[in-house]
């Protein structure tokens, strides 16, 4: 039962292009933003879409594929852990950041599908 803990799956759009980075030691990093949508029926009547949006981390081999592969609209599914950690800004106030660290990417849909087309 423990590879079920902490365990995330998403599939939805990427919203921008992603970041990459090459530190030093050879690994390299990847960060996306990604859109979930759900689809409901309001109180009354109205049809409302809600949109989530997550914040990819892919390290090394997953980066690379980021890097090759993906781009804004793009359809992908992830799967990955879910890590948050904080940080203080310039005037001392903690932050904290929650994002998914990516342990698998499927790329799905046609790359040149529009982000305006989701909502």
């Amino acid at each position: 039962m423990n590879a079920l803990r902490n365990q995330a799956q998403l599939i939805g759009y990427v919203g921008n292009e992603p970041e990459i980075m090459n530190l030093e030691g050879g690994k390299k990093r990847a960060k996306f933003s990604l859109a979930t949508n759900e689809t409901y029926t309001d109180a009354s009547g109205e049809r409302v879409v809600d949109t989530q949006w997550h914040t990819i981390i892919a390290w090394d081999r997953q980066a690379e594929v980021v890097e090759k592969y993906v781009q804004t609209g793009r359809e992908v599914a992830v799967s990955g852990k879910i890590q948050t950690r904080s940080y203080e800004d310039a005037a001392g106030v903690k932050k904290y950041i929650t994002e998914i660290k990516c342990a698998e990417l499927l790329l799905l849909g046609k790359p040149e599908a529009k982000i305006e087309e989701l909502v």
